[in-house]
């Protein structure tokens, strides 16, 4: 299967890794109306290449575990923020599901 890559309408959006915290600002549509939603988490991980590259975000709602999966060249995808740049040693860090309170912080990484 055979991917076709359109990259006429690629938006920039700042450099980010797993570790950092984001904000994703995501266009909703409910019925004829559309609103931005921001979902804002650590990122796990960064996947894929060209038009079929995802990152996932994590947060906590309600002391419960979210985690979404978004297309980096997805049109719904207003823009994105790096709030903080975490220092973790690896590219995806799903060891993070596993720990809650202080353990699950991460330490920010000096720019």
């Amino acid at each position: 299967m055979q991917f076709v890559e359109n990259l006429t309408e690629r938006k920039e959006f700042p450099e980010f890794k797993a570790g950092d915290t984001v904000t994703v600002h995501y266009k909703i549509r409910e019925g004829n109306k559309e609103r931005i939603q921001n979902f804002q988490g650590v990122v796990l991980q960064r996947r894929g290449s060209g038009a079929t590259e995802t990152f996932t975000v994590r947060k906590i709602a309600n002391g419960v575990g979210v985690e979404r999966i978004f297309p980096v060249n997805s049109p719904f995808i207003e823009q994105i923020d790096v709030n903080k740049r975490g220092a973790v040693r690896r590219a995806r860090i799903f060891y993070l599901r596993n720990l809650t309170g202080k353990k699950a912080r991460i330490k920010e990484r000096r720019r």
